[in-house]
């Protein structure tokens, strides 16, 4: 059996116009979630499910075998007690942060594997009690997301080196906003050569990884794969944890 990752949906758009006309009803929020995510999930193994924010957070965990947080639009403020809102903040939607930061805490409180991207890094470390900056500029390309435009510097001794490792990494960078104080029991891993956080785990034996690239549109090439190749890994050891 595949192990089931499940990957959160952390933006919703307006549906489109025609809405009311195909289905009879009006128009309403829709998920939006790259494809890319569930390729690469698939592509090394894995059974790559979608999340909806609704309902029970942990009770989903029920049936899956790891995580995926997916990247996404800025998270609220108010999600780490953040007193002021940054002029460059951009939209949020503090109900659907609210789902995702409950799915994470329940997750790890699992041991589930958990692997966060761009946002979904961000998100583990809110998840843990971290800060972020509201904005961090220069780290936004305009190339796609299969181009390498930022180097990142990984630590020695991290999981994070034991997977890619500790040469320069040549990323992707589409976010603006990063850690800043870190969450409970994380580590900064990987830094930009402004010294923007890149990437967090949480050391020992279970698998917590967040980086800030977005890892499945450089999935390709193998530095970038091996943290999906690892992240099912992980989730394809749970079912025994389980039974035992």
């Amino acid at each position: 059996m595949r192990p089931l990752i499940g990957v959160t949906t952390s933006e919703l758009r307006p549906s489109s116009a025609g809405t009311l006309r195909r289905h009879g009803e009006p128009p309403h929020p829709e998920m939006a979630l790259g494809m890319t995510y569930l390729r690469a999930i698939e592509a090394v193994g894995g059974m790559p499910v979608v999340l909806p924010p609704l309902g029970d957070a942990d009770a989903l965990l029920d049936r899956l075998d790891g995580i995926c947080l997916s990247g996404g639009p800025d998270l609220d403020p108010d999600a780490y007690g953040a007193v002021e809102r940054h002029v460059e903040l951009g939209p949020t939607e503090p109900d659907l942060d609210a789902f995702e930061l409950e799915l994470a805490r329940a997750a790890d409180a699992r041991g589930l594997p958990i692997l966060g991207i761009c946002r979904g890094a961000q998100a583990l470390n809110v998840a843990r009690g971290g800060t972020l900056h509201q904005h961090v500029p220069g780290h936004r390309q305009t190339e796609p997301a299969t181009a390498t435009t930022q180097t990142v510097h990984v630590e020695k001794g991290s999981r994070l080196a034991s997977l890619v490792g500790v040469r320069p990494l040549r990323v992707n960078t589409f976010h603006h906003q990063a850690a800043d104080v870190l969450g409970r029991g994380l580590r900064a891993v990987a830094h930009a050569a402004d010294g923007t956080i890149e990437a967090i785990e949480v050391p020992g034996a279970g698998f917590v990884l967040g980086v800030q690239w977005h890892a499945e549109g450089l999935v390709a090439l193998p530095r970038h794969r091996v943290l999906f190749e690892a992240l099912v890994v992980a989730a394809g050891a749970i079912p025994a944890l389980r039974a035992a």
